[in-house]
């Protein structure tokens, strides 16, 4: 191959050749090439991202381990800790979607578990485009790859987040998100390598072709025939083997046999091996004919960049080898010598005893470039009147009943249970909430306490604005916490973009980074993991902005507040001192169109901007009203509006609603939420909000009766009567029907 070929066989721009020769000082070899190939992609170094990310990490008492390592770990206090992390597999599940989605989960778990923390639980957010006979496949595939994976290693799928547009039509998005759990025993293991002479050591399933490349492919764009082409790009998983792994790799930790670990994620044994040493400021030697083979006929190069997977790099003492090697014999496991820490801070790659190369780690590393991509300020992208933005939607074309019938039934707003289904969410015996709740709780083991897990990042209000979108995906998830009694701690975030070498695609990425970092220093909730996935288009036509993001918060005791009304069929109304009344709790800031805008094509309008202390304060107040009196039932109005989350309400209630409001019934108002109270709870809540020491100028908080819980099964919305049963029936047929 000549220069031109070599380059876009290892997707190395000139520039990039250029800057390798510098630092090598000779043409590199096609070896070489293999290295920066995998750790200079976009995947790998975070190359056109990482100026800006800075700006969303901050020093927090409560962060234990963040950036730089697998996951980010959170003292949750009582001795107990987190490590949680999104990742995301977006280009190898629009290949192969059972095989991306389902290795997307296997690599989160062991970012995971070698950390020393043992997986609880596990979410996704997902993004499919149009409904067709492809996009029904790639669907089926995705769903039934992270149940495979996940049901089969018995880690429980508690929460997850699925969303439609015509722009992931030819990328969907999948996003992985894996939280393990510390005891007040267990300590947190580090990547960081130290101790010259210490052994470097390969655990897990034998190496293969599958995967070569994947780093590299999973940071360009698509052609239209890139699909068929990359398919040996993607790995395959085997979950029944990584549950060996796990409780192995468990065991040799809790034993203090293990000094550092890394994943062979991403650019496999290249990544795992050179940032472990880079971040100790170590060397090595590495012994590539000692690495276990699938195929004895694999090269050296093709070694380095096999993503296979269910395999682990450990670092060791020599003393603790032969202990080491006894646990993971017993789990049916090999672990080997493949080489060891030098004390200059070089690589030197072997095979069968002949030296092939000589490289200084921190060429591929810290020495990978960071590209100031061209982006301008953001523009806020207000664009409605005061007149218009008390009415940005109306239902001239159909009447209210029929709008509602339709939103219920459409791919946006129906029910996402066929997924959900699919996965075991109560295995382990710890989920006190799963998929079927806005939020998914567990118990800890240790104190009791329940952990609350939410997802954030809605694209509709991303392709509104990025700055505000931005601030909706962290300010959003703390919300969801926070009416239900949990206090917000922390985050991680997976940030899914199209060409950054676009400047209206780098302006929104931009905006999106810096309204994220905004929301999370004002509630004092730090991003403490994440991902960046760039690049997710086709010919030039992109995804929509899609942040997506996972909250953690902590309760100190159960129950929990109800989403619908069912849990009151045992607490029967209108009697004595017991009448429920319906209330919208509203801290009204931005009005726009949202998705009913969409499904009817509307004119996009859209006013306002999120403040970050009156978010700050709202949140508060609502952790302490909710405290001190938690509502029967509450819901955070969201996408299609409000009268969709009445409905979402009573759809698996025996009761019913009677509704008197002025309000447009499908405009989206950031925030606002239906509470559910008894009578005497009222004055409770307007205390904590309209209080005098609440000192928000201008308040904007609204605390506004909208009617009554009735027997009747049936909402009446101004007058007009709609039946549970209907208003079930099109939410469920709608999702039988997309995800049949």
């Amino acid at each position: 191959m000549n220069i031109e070929q070599l380059l876009k066989y290892y997707r190395l721009t000139e520039d990039e050749y250029h800057s390798i020769k510098k630092l090598l000082r000779h043409a590199p070899s096609r070896l070489e090439l293999a290295l920066f190939s995998a750790m200079w992609s976009e995947h790998c170094s975070y190359k056109s991202s990482t100026l800006h990310l800075k700006k969303l990490f901050f020093e927090s008492s409560k962060v234990l381990s963040a950036l730089g390592e697998n996951a980010g770990v959170v003292d949750l206090g009582e001795g107990e800790k987190v490590a949680f992390k999104i990742e995301s597999h977006n280009h190898p599940s629009q290949i192969t979607p059972y095989h991306g989605a389902a290795t997307g989960v296997g690599g989160i778990l062991r970012d995971v578990f070698v950390m020393n923390a043992r997986p609880m639980a596990l979410a996704n957010y997902l993004c499919f485009g149009e409904i067709s006979p492809l996009m029904e496949e790639l669907m089926d595939g995705v769903v039934k790859g992270i149940g495979g994976y996940g049901n089969s290693i018995g880690i429980p799928n508690i929460t997850g987040q699925t969303e439609f547009h015509s722009s992931y039509t030819k990328n969907i998005i999948v996003n992985a998100l894996a939280l393990g759990y510390f005891g007040p025993d267990d300590k947190i293991m580090s990547s960081k390598a130290k101790g010259p002479g210490n052994l470097l050591v390969y655990v897990g399933a034998h190496t293969g072709r599958d995967g070569v490349h994947g780093a590299s492919m999973a940071s360009e764009s698509f052609k239209a025939d890139s699909s068929e082409g990359n398919k040996t790009c993607v790995q395959i998983g085997d979950p029944f083997y990584g549950k060996l792994l796990m409780e192995a790799c468990l065991s040799v930790m809790k034993n203090n046999l293990v000094i550092a670990a890394q994943d062979m994620g991403a650019a496999g044994l290249i990544s795992s091996s050179f940032e472990m040493i880079s971040k100790g400021e170590m060397g090595m030697r590495l012994y590539l004919d000692k690495v276990p083979l699938r195929d004895a006929s694999m090269s050296p190069e093709e070694i380095l960049l096999s993503e296979s997977q269910e395999r682990i790099l450990l670092l060791i003492q020599m003393d603790n080898y032969k202990n080491l090697k006894k646990i993971f014999n017993k789990w049916g496991l090999s672990a080997c010598v493949i080489g060891e820490l030098i004390k200059p801070q070089e690589v030197e790659l072997f095979w069968k005893e002949d030296l092939l190369l000589k490289i200084n780690p921190q060429y591929l590393t810290e020495q990978a470039p960071r590209y100031r991509r061209s982006y301008h300020p953001w523009q806020a992208k207000n664009n409605t009147t005061d007149q218009e933005k008390t009415k940005c939607f109306t239902s001239t074309r159909k009447d209210f009943s029929t709008g509602l019938y339709e939103v219920l039934s459409s791919v946006e707003g129906c029910s996402r249970k066929p997924i959900y289904r699919q996965y075991d969410q109560r295995v382990g015996a710890s989920t006190v909430k799963d998929c079927s709740f806005p939020i998914g709780v567990i118990r800890l083991p240790h104190s009791g306490r329940a952990l609350g897990l939410c997802t954030g990042g809605r694209p509709h209000i991303m392709r509104m604005d990025s700055l505000e979108g931005g601030k909706d995906s962290v300010y959003e998830p703390a919300l969801q916490l926070a009416i239900r009694g949990f206090t917000p701690l922390a985050l991680t975030d997976g940030l899914n973009f199209a060409s950054p070498e676009r400047e209206e695609i780098m302006s929104s990425f931009v905006a999106c980074v810096e309204g994220m970092a905004e929301a999370s220093r004002s509630l004092e909730t730090p991003v403490v993991s994440g991902n960046v996935s760039l690049y997710n288009e086709t010919e030039g036509k992109g995804i929509s902005p899609t942040p997506a993001t996972a909250m953690i918060g902590i309760k100190s005791s159960l129950p929990i507040s109800s989403s619908s009304l069912f849990s009151m069929r045992e607490n029967p109304i209108n009697k004595t001192n017991n009448e429920y009344f319906v209330y919208l709790l509203s801290c009204h800031q931005i009005f726009y169109t949202g998705l009913a805008g969409e499904l009817y094509n509307q004119r996009p309008v859209f006013q306002g901007v999120l403040d970050a202390n009156l978010c700050k304060s709202f949140i508060h107040q609502i952790l302490k009203a909710n405290l001190a009196s938690p509502p029967e039932s509450v819901y955070l109005v969201g996408k299609l509006g409000l009268a969709y989350t009445l409905a979402r309400m009573l759809i698996d209630s025996p009761l019913g609603m009677k509704i008197k409001t002025d309000y447009d019934p499908f405009q989206e108002r950031l925030y606002e939420m239906v509470l559910v109270l008894k009578e005497d709870q009222v004055s409770s809540w307007k205390e904590h909000f309209f209080s005098s020491d609440v000192s928000i100028e201008d308040k904007v908080f609204k605390l506004e009766r909208l009617g009554q819980v009735i027997q009747e099964n049936t909402l009446f919305f101004n007058d007009i009567s709609l039946p549970v049963a209907n208003l079930k029936k099109s939410y469920e047929s709608g999702g039988n029907k997309v995800f049949h």
